[in-house]
């Protein structure tokens, strides 16, 4: 199993369970997929896309669980620096999350992670 997060808006979240798919949020329908980030790479990805942002809530995913849903492509594609991001291509099912938490707010300009599984 791996394990890949998405931090996206509480609200935005909130409303997606209302709906019942989670389609990601606007910079997500721009670039045509749902970015996600590895356990490695979240703590840039905050901190470069999600500075000073307030009610935020991280998403884990399970991998293994994106093979089922229809419509729904997971690609390992190169981004920053050349790293390789997993990007979901169509909604996200509810049933491949893991859990989904509160992201704390940062303090003095850090945002502290929960300890992520790889």
């Amino acid at each position: 199993m791996t394990t890949i997060y998405k931090i996206c808006e509480q609200a935005s979240w909130r409303e997606a369970e209302r709906a019942g798919s989670f389609r990601g949020s606007a910079v997500d329908t721009r670039d045509g997929f749902i970015h996600f980030s590895t356990a490695a790479q979240l703590a840039e990805t905050a901190a470069r896309h999600f500075a000073q942002q307030t009610d935020l809530l991280l998403v884990a995913v399970d991998t293994d669980l994106l093979g089922d849903a229809p419509g729904a492509a997971l690609k390992w594609e190169k981004s920053r620096g050349g790293d390789l991001f997993p990007h979901l291509y169509g909604a996200l099912p509810f049933t491949a999350v893991r859990w989904a938490q509160p992201l704390p707010d940062e303090v003095g300009g850090r945002r502290e992670l929960p300890e992520l599984e790889p």
